[in-house]
C-alpha cells in the first residue's frame, strides 16, 4: 500500500508540473527558442521630428496653391532578438536569427471603444522583410496609417478642422526563426489625427 501511495504521489507531482508548463503563457505562445521584442515604435510630429507618438494630417492643403492631397503615415520600429534561455550551453546560432515577414495594425480609442469605420479606422495587414540577428536589434519603417483610411469615417469627418482624434495603434509583428518556428511581438503608438494647418 505504501508503494502504491508513493507511485500515486509521483504521478500527481508529474501531472502538476505538466499543468504548470501548459499554463505558462510564454511556453504556450512561443515555438521558437528566440524571443522577438519590440524595443520602441516612433512616429513624427508636424515639424518632422522623431517622437514617441504620431501627428497624422488627415488632409494636406498646399498653402501656396490651395491643392489638397492625402498621404499615408509611416512609423519606425526597433526590433530585438534574444534567446529564451540566455544561459543555454549550446549558445546562439544562425538558426536563432529571426525574419519578420508581416505586421497587423489595430486601432482603438483610449476609452476602449473600437468600432471600425465608426470610432477608429479599419485594421489592416502589411508585409515587411527584416532579419533580426539574435543578440542584436534592427530598425524598420512601415506604413501605420493608409491613405484609404483618410477618406473613410471617422478620419474623413476631421477634414473640417474642428476636432482632434486620439487613437492607440497596436502593431503585432509576425515572423519565424531560421529553423522555421514562429514568433510574434507587439507594440503600441499613440496617434493624433487632425486637419493640421500646413505652411
Amino acid at each position: 500500500m505504501k508503494k502504491a501511495g508513493l507511485i500515486l504521489k509521483c504521478f500527481a507531482g508529474l501531472a502538476a508540473a505538466m499543468l504548470l508548463v501548459s499554463c505558462n503563457a510564454l511556453v504556450r505562445d512561443t515555438q521558437s527558442g528566440t524571443m522577438l521584442i519590440v524595443d520602441s515604435i516612433t512616429g513624427t510630429n508636424l515639424e518632422g521630428q522623431t517622437v514617441d507618438y504620431l501627428q497624422s494630417d488627415v488632409l494636406y492643403q498646399d498653402s501656396s496653391t490651395g491643392g489638397e492631397s492625402i498621404f499615408a503615415d509611416s512609423a519606425v520600429v526597433t526590433l530585438r532578438a534574444e534567446l529564451l534561455d540566455p544561459n543555454s550551453r549550446m549558445g546562439p546560432s544562425a538558426y536563432n536569427d529571426i525574419q519578420v515577414t508581416r505586421y497587423v495594425v489595430t486601432f482603438s480609442l483610449p476609452n476602449g471603444n473600437s468600432a471600425e469605420g465608426q470610432d477608429v479606422p479599419y485594421s489592416f495587414e502589411g508585409s515587411m522583410t527584416v532579419v533580426v540577428p539574435v543578440g542584436n536589434d534592427r530598425q524598420a519603417s512601415f506604413i501605420i496609417v493608409r491613405e484609404v483610411a483618410k477618406v473613410e469615417p471617422p478620419l474623413v469627418l476631421l477634414a473640417d478642422g474642428s476636432n482632434v482624434l486620439e487613437v492607440i495603434a497596436t502593431v503585432d509583428f509576425y515572423g519565424k526563426d531560421m529553423a522555421g518556428k514562429t514568433v510574434k511581438a507587439s507594440g503600441k503608438l499613440t496617434i493624433f489625427f487632425a486637419n493640421y494647418v500646413n505652411n
